[in-house]
């Protein structure tokens, strides 16, 4: 494993331990072995470190919505893998990119990153609106179904199962059985085709 690598590795584990706002350039050093002259050869300063760590060391999550094809699977258990992917992914990166908001400079670094490579939070939304618009185009979702909207209450109440366990430090979310609530609290506004 390269040097960079190691100190973007120990810079998410103080983030997620301490989070972004109380992870120091020492602490990382340390953590990843090496000294803080080490962390500076790879990255101009804290900032650039912890837009790299948003960038590099989150989980993916897009590429499960953008892996989903049309007339694969059932629909409702597409869905299902959909949300427990989501609420593991938020679930884990909660950590890290909740506190990016209390860093303006880091914020705004991160931003900057995420159009210049077209990435985005909104990607998991645009991606599943156009699964869940191309299973309509098959017949298998109701017509009258507002996809969007289906999308984005799917992704926000996995989004807020995430911050729930965060908020109250309690155990992880059973990510399968409150993926199979949400999604059957969703089926019949598009079954029935």
């Amino acid at each position: 494993m390269s040097t960079r690598d190691r100190i973007l590795d120990a810079a998410a584990a103080v983030m997620r331990a301490h989070g972004m706002a109380h992870a120091t350039t020492k602490e990382i050093a340390k953590a990843a072995g090496f000294s803080e002259a080490t962390l500076y050869k790879h990255f101009a300063d804290k900032t650039e470190l912890f837009v790299r760590v948003l960038e590099e060391r989150l989980p993916p999550f897009v590429p499960t919505v953008t892996r989903l094809r049309a007339g694969e699977g059932a629909v409702l258990d597409n869905l299902r893998q959909v949300a427990a992917t989501a609420i593991v992914f938020y679930t884990d990166s909660f950590p890290i990119s909740g506190s990016i908001f209390a860093e303006p400079k880091v914020l705004d670094a991160h931003r900057a990153g995420l159009r210049r490579t077209g990435r985005g939070p909104h990607k998991a939304n645009e991606a599943l609106t156009a699964y869940l618009l191309a299973e309509q185009e098959l017949g298998r979702i109701r017509a009258d179904a507002d996809l969007p909207t289906v999308a984005s209450l799917l992704l926000g109440a996995c989004f807020q199962q995430a911050f729930l366990h965060q908020f109250a430090d309690d155990a992880e979310p059973e990510a399968e059985a409150v993926a199979d609530r949400l999604v059957a609290a969703l089926a019949p506004v598009i079954e029935g085709a």
